[in-house]
């Protein structure tokens, strides 16, 4: 390959990582085998980066910027706040199915980060992020449609999300439509319910 900056060859080689490891898992990532996925010289990746764990941080950070854009882009302009919770919902459930390996992907990212002292703040600026613009959708909502919240929409977001990383985790463990998408109605209802 010619000669490329590292601003241009840094979200070439968080691609390749993703791909990488959505295909294979967070095991297979090492510096060699993304730089092989690539094309490049290992050395590449660790100028690029300086260390595995900051090109899994920007791992994190890329596949959760994906994930919250493609949300944010579902919220409904003029629903209801009852209507726009289901829709956000049903969106963000769109991306478990539709991108089941980058969900897999950040939740082995987020095991290993648990374990390793270098990815700690990565995992906790990943939840971090998830949790503010899913509070700042749920407060968006009650104040676009008057709508008083009956918890703060912090409380509501975290009650959600807790909900729904665990059918996230049964989707990949144990599909199975049917149940899966009740539940959904459930956690939704119930996310309803405590607003």
């Amino acid at each position: 390959m010619a000669h490329v900056s590292a601003g241009e060859r840094r979200p070439q080689l968080i691609k390749a990582a993703i791909g990488l490891m959505a295909r294979e898992g967070v095991a297979a990532g090492s510096t060699r085998a993304i730089a092989a996925e690539l094309g490049v010289a290992q050395a590449t990746v660790h100028y690029t980066f300086g260390t595995k764990e900051e090109l899994y941080r920007a791992v994190m950070e890329q596949l959760t910027h994906d994930l919250v854009e493609q949300v944010t882009r579902a919220a409904p302009a003029d629903a209801s706040f009852e209507d726009t919770v289901v829709t956000l919902a049903e969106a963000l459930w769109r991306t478990v199915l539709e991108q089941p390996a980058s969900h897999q992907l950040l939740t082995e990212l987020s095991m290993l980060a648990l374990r390793t002292p270098h990815l700690k703040e990565a995992l906790q600026s990943h939840y971090g992020e998830v949790l503010a613009v899913t509070t700042k959708l749920v407060d968006e909502a009650a104040e676009r449609t008057g709508h008083q919240l009956g918890k703060p929409a912090g409380t509501i977001a975290r009650f959600f999300l807790a909900g729904f990383d665990g059918l996230t985790m049964q989707h990949l463990s144990l599909p199975d439509e049917e149940a899966e998408s009740a539940c959904l109605r459930a956690l939704v209802s119930a996310v309803l319910a405590m607003a």
